[in-house]
């Protein structure tokens, strides 16, 4: 099986531009992470895309992207693979766009369906979503839309971002002319920050890793400093059944999909912040907390359903 691996930042989606340091960091990590597990795969011919400006991966044959259109190269590469697997911020429908153009070249490509990616890159419309199937998450408005009579302290964040891209926490309820017309904004949920990282595969939704963030907030603004991969109980009965009521409200959510949540200091239900309809950068950790190498529980590797085993804390520091 020849296998394409394209991760965003360091692959090429900055061809021509300098390459933000932490974001080729953490992509590296992600690249890296998933080239080492598709390389021992039985049968697997790996290539991947490679900006010469970042750090080379230490598996895989290398398909460098210059100065040029990197999209060309991907599609090229994406047309002579059996299997493309796009790593990319949901932002600017880079997702979507990288998963459509694979599916064009004639690759199986893994990553959800099309309307699962466009649900999932707005704040807007996931929280619509996630509200109508009765899954618990924060009202979002736009900023001309919020109710006078909503308390602080509030969180505001790009509609169409991802991870903690210009996230903001607000001691009291902004001012519309304050937060910009493409951002969302939120009640802050006080509690622990969390992610699942969920496999829905052969019909069946698994929590593989259940993981604790560590958030720091510097003159309002949020950012994720490291995690804890598997530091929490993923058989937890709530944290399994939010996962399962967030791939029955989006279908078409399927292969390894991440989950932003907080565990209420009240002791209440999890409550869903945001979907990631792609790999995160809890996978880094995944394979030592599993003890196995996490692609051997997908199709097109896995022949079939297989039970998760035991996963044990690991550290990551971003």
């Amino acid at each position: 099986m020849r296998v394409f691996l394209c991760e965003f930042v360091t692959g090429g989606g900055f061809a021509g531009k300098s390459l933000p340091a932490s974001l080729a960091r953490e992509g590296a990590l992600m690249r890296d992470a998933l080239a080492r597990d598709l390389a021992e795969l039985p049968g697997v011919t790996l290539t991947v895309a490679q900006d010469p400006q970042a750090a080379p991966c230490p598996f895989g044959a290398a398909a460098e992207v210059a100065n040029g259109d990197p999209w060309r190269m991907w599609e090229r590469e994406a047309a002579a693979c059996d299997l493309f697997w796009p790593v990319a911020p949901e932002t600017d429908g880079l997702l979507g766009r990288l998963a459509a153009m694979g599916r064009a070249a004639g690759a199986e490509v893994m990553a959800p369906s099309a309307e699962a990616i466009r649900v999932t890159s707005s704040k807007s419309l996931t929280a619509a979503r996630l509200q109508a199937a009765g899954v618990l998450t924060p009202p979002t408005f736009p900023p001309e839309r919020l109710p006078p009579s909503m308390p602080g302290p509030m969180v505001s964040k790009p509609d169409d971002g991802a991870g903690c891209e210009a996230t903001t926490l607000w001691p009291a309820p902004p001012s519309p002319r304050d937060v910009p017309a493409t951002h969302v904004l939120q009640p802050y949920v006080r509690g622990m920050a969390a992610s699942l990282t969920v496999l829905h595969a052969f019909g069946r939704v698994s929590v593989l890793a259940a993981n604790r963030q560590d958030i720091v907030i510097t003159d309002g603004a949020i950012s994720l400093a490291g995690l804890q991969v598997a530091a929490l109980d993923r058989a937890a009965p709530e944290l399994d059944a939010l996962a399962q009521e967030i791939a029955a409200a989006i279908p078409g959510l399927d292969g390894l999909f991440g989950v932003d949540l907080v565990m209420p200091e009240d002791g209440g239900a999890p409550v869903a912040i945001e979907i990631n309809p792609r790999v995160t950068t809890a996978y880094v950790g995944l394979r030592e907390a599993l003890r196995l190498n996490p692609l051997t529980l997908l199709p097109p590797f896995a022949r079939g359903p297989i039970e998760p085993p035991p996963a044990w804390p690991v550290e990551l520091r971003l």
